[in-house]
């Protein structure tokens, strides 16, 4: 294991020394982020262009019980081969011996930890999208075998570094409220994970860390989960079904701050977090802070358990 880091670290030191891009390698082509990254990343001709790393590879993965999956992954695929011309591998082994860091973007979040697994045991540094696993378990058991082997992550919705995560920061926040879209999908044991995860995900952008309880109230249309921080400061999330548009609200000291309705978002703020992290090693949200994001989504699955209960966190 250290002869492998220590190999990759030369080629990525050798390919940025050169002013070469850093090769990137796509695992799981079910999600319409893979086309989108792949065009920001390799059309230097368009405006929202992101330097420094270009996608050459993909492993195409997939799952049979997922619909959002088994529907779009061929799809997807054929995009990539096609018109941008991407290699694809028969395993993920086969990916990471032609790439300097690794994107797993596989939809299933239940795919992410045995897909990790590999990309650690190559010693590549990886970029997990949302959600990051399924379970808490699953997501502080790829946190563990990182950092034991010393491979450098991160995992983050698009929404942290959107219009209102990133303008909507105060010295003097006492309590935030944001809402987004909270579909649910039946093979996802952490139900908040699937989708709800951007508007948690804003949540703790603009409060930080430090929740100590949560509590959830769930209807078929939406759900409410209030968490209660350290120092009293109260923070909730309203996940609407089946979708709606993203907000916040931010109680101030003397004041109450409202998003934009209409706030910009995109993929280019987080591709270009993205790139810097592959370049430096450093990810732009801590380890430590994207596991209590889980333990936040697993203490409000078993408050719905507990009929709406407050739960401490794990």
């Amino acid at each position: 294991m250290p002869g492998v880091k220590l190999f990759s670290a030369f080629l990525t030191i050798s390919f940025l020394a050169a002013g070469a891009d850093l090769r990137l390698g796509i695992i799981g082509t079910d999600t319409s982020h893979v086309i989108a990254f792949t065009r920001i990343l390799n059309d230097n001709s368009l405006p929202d262009h992101v330097d420094g790393a270009r996608v050459v590879a993909a492993y195409k993965g997939g799952s049979k019980d997922v619909k959002d999956s088994y529907t779009r992954v061929d799809k997807f695929a054929d995009e990539l081969k096609t018109k941008w011309k991407i290699e694809f591998t028969p395993d993920i082994a086969s990916l990471c011996r032609k790439v300097d860091a690794v994107l797993i973007e596989s939809v299933d979040a239940r795919t992410h930890l045995e897909q990790a697994k590999v990309v650690i045991a190559a010693g590549k540094p990886m970029f997990i999208d949302k959600p990051l696993a399924s379970t808490l378990e699953d997501a502080r058991m790829i946190a563990k075998l990182a950092k034991d082997a010393g491979v450098p992550w991160f995992s983050s919705s698009s929404l942290r570094y959107g219009e209102i995560a990133t303008t909507m920061k105060y010295p003097d926040t006492l309590g935030v409220m944001t809402w987004g879209p909270g579909p649910i999908e039946e093979h996802h044991q952490l139900e908040l994970a699937w989708y709800a995860i951007h508007p948690i995900e804003m949540l703790f952008a603009l409060m930080g860390t430090g929740v100590e309880e949560v509590s959830r109230t769930s209807t078929d249309g939406a759900d409410e989960v209030v968490g209660r921080w350290r120092g009293g400061r109260i923070g909730s999330v309203r996940a609407l079904r089946p979708y709606g548009g993203y907000g916040a609200l931010v109680f101030r000291s003397k004041e109450v701050s409202q998003s934009n309705p209409k706030a910009a978002a995109g993929y280019r703020p987080l591709l270009v977090e993205i790139v810097k992290f592959f370049e430096t090693k450093q990810p732009p949200v801590s380890n430590e802070e994207t596991l209590e994001i889980f333990a936040f989504i697993d203490a409000a699955q078993r408050s719905k358990a507990a009929g709406g209960a407050p739960i401490k966190l794990r």
